[in-house]
């Protein structure tokens, strides 16, 4: 996000709106946006209105009652002169945007948010079928982010252990080689609100994926989540779960369990 220091009034309010907390005001007494951690996001743009007033009236007002002791602040959203101005991006920083506003569809997928409709989907999409485990491992929370060399890392650590990457995943396709997670050279510095490795693997793997992810999620600076499914069996019970615990992994009780999401797209898809 840019902002137009001609009209900028240092109102602040488009502050506790960024995601990532890098917009402050500064020497200026003007807001400024650390573009090396702005991740693209646009919320401070679509929450606040542009009221259009004139900057010099707006600045002459604030002079005017502090003169007196006195102050008008904005309604929180609001900015008084619409000095929020959504950049025009090039690659590889378009990525940001992508995986980062959520109104933003990921070119590979044509799916807005993170780009990828997940394992939760399987009733529909029918990738998991009986003996597969799906993982989602999430990278990135607002005020953390993360890069892409840190998706690169733990991908290519997981590709180690035997994984098969989700091909409609969008940050499958910036990997110049799946079979060893390695992503592209020019996009390992961007970084975005969070973002989703999804991957499949057999269940005797299902140890040597958690322990890798136990193990590089600790030399990562951001935060990493891990949702973990498998196709219910005939009489109900979790193929995955005796394994999840054995291992003293414990298993969230906000798991869900979708059921007619839509017609199946494969022949797979909605088998018992």
């Amino acid at each position: 996000m840019e902002i137009d220091k001609r009209k900028c009034v240092g109102c602040g309010n488009c502050i506790p709106w960024c995601t990532m907390g890098v917009i402050s005001i500064g020497a200026d007494n003007k807001a400024e946006v650390n573009v090396d951690e702005c991740v693209e996001c646009s919320n401070c743009y679509r929450v606040l209105r542009g009221e259009g007033h004139h900057p010099r009236a707006v600045r002459l007002a604030r002079r005017v009652l502090a003169a007196f002791g006195l102050r008008y602040d904005q309604p929180i959203d609001r900015c008084p002169t619409g000095a929020l101005v959504p950049p025009k991006l090039t690659w590889p920083r378009t990525l940001r945007r992508a995986f980062s506003d959520p109104l933003a569809p990921h070119e590979h997928t044509g799916i807005g948010g993170r780009g990828t409709e997940e394992i939760k989907t399987n009733d529909v999409t029918g990738r998991l079928g009986p003996g597969d485990v799906g993982f989602v491992v999430e990278l990135g929370r607002p005020g953390l982010g993360a890069r892409f060399r840190d998706f690169e890392r733990m991908a290519m650590e997981l590709a180690k252990v035997g994984v098969a990457f989700e091909p409609m995943n969008p940050l499958t396709a910036l990997m110049t080689d799946r079979a060893t997670g390695r992503f592209r050279e020019d996009v390992l510095d961007e970084k975005v609100l969070s973002a989703i490795i999804e991957l499949k693997t057999t269940m005797d793997r299902v140890p040597a994926v958690l322990e890798t992810i136990d193990r590089v999620q600790r030399e990562l600076p951001t935060v990493v989540s891990v949702g973990i499914a498998s196709k219910c069996n005939p009489d109900g019970s979790i193929p995955h779960e005796t394994v999840v615990k054995d291992l003293s992994y414990k298993l969230s009780c906000n798991g869900k369990t979708n059921l007619g999401l839509g017609r199946p797209q494969s022949a797979s898809a909605g088998r018992a």
